[in-house]
Formats: C-alpha cells, sequence, structure tokens
C-alpha cells in the first residue's frame, strides 16, 4: 500500500510504501530523536518518492554522520531519516503520513544510546503507552 505524506506547511510532499504497515513503529533514545520525540515506521531506500519541495528539505547529521534526518526548511518538521541502524532504510515519521498520527496504544523505545553499530545487538529500551480519555460529557 503506499501512503502519500507531507509535512506541516505542506511545502514538501511524498508517497512511501512502508516494510510492514505502521507495525514497525517505533521510537528512539539516542540524543537527537530523544528530542525530536517522534514516532517512525520502516521503508526501503527505493520505496520513498519526494513529488514536491525536495529543494525544501534540509539534511542534519550528528556524531557518525551514518544517519541523515531530512526536514522542511519552511516549517521545520521531521519528514523521514536514513537509518545508522539499517542504511538500507529509510524510517518515515508516522506522523507526516495522511491519516495516521504518533498516538498509538503501546511504541516500542529502541535503545539508541547503546547504538546496535556501536554493540552488535538491538534492544529495546522501553515502550510508550497512549490511553485515550474518554469524554464524559
Amino acid at each position: 500500500m503506499i501512503h502519500r505524506g507531507a509535512c506541516h506547511c505542506g511545502a514538501v510532499r511524498f508517497t512511501v510504501r512502508l516494510t510492514d504497515g505502521i507495525e514497525t513503529a517505533r521510537r528512539c533514545t539516542c540524543s537527537y530523536c530523544a528530542m525530536r520525540g517522534s514516532v517512525a515506521v520502516s521503508a526501503r531506500l527505493d520505496d520513498i518518492a519526494v513529488l514536491q519541495g525536495e529543494d525544501n528539505l534540509t539534511r542534519y547529521t550528528f556524531n557518525t554522520g551514518a544517519a541523515q534526518h531530512f526536514f522542511c526548511r519552511i516549517c521545520g518538521i521531521y519528514t523521514h531519516h536514513r537509518r545508522r541502524s539499517k542504511p538500507d532504510e529509510y524510517g518515515v515519521n508516522l506522523a507526516c503520513l495522511d491519516g495516521h498520527g504518533p498516538f498509538l496504544p503501546v511504541v516500542p523505545v529502541m535503545d539508541g544510546q547503546q547504538h546496535p553499530r556501536d554493540t552488535g545487538v538491538s534492544r529495546i529500551a522501553g515502550h510508550l503507552r497512549f490511553e485515550r480519555v474518554e469524554d464524559n460529557a
């Protein structure tokens, strides 16, 4: 299934085929992801196509420079990143995809502080949980 996505202001628009729907949803504890706070889902490198606004994408790298984080230079929203842990994949901001948002019942949080490229082990550090409050009115 192909999903349509965009940044907040709509300057960047893209399509993506996810490797396993939203089943790959996760967060990370590395210094950058912890501050960014988004939920990412997985796509192969060839399965994302920027339809509009590629010139509005800005890339940010840090530390080893292997992970490449892309965001809209106008509204600042992170759209996707090339993963350090799996360089043949992009992590895509779930909240940028039409009809989706980051508020899933349970999201695994991967240990990015003890990164699998450094330790050889991929480890879940914890889980984020979201419980919708029922409106009693």
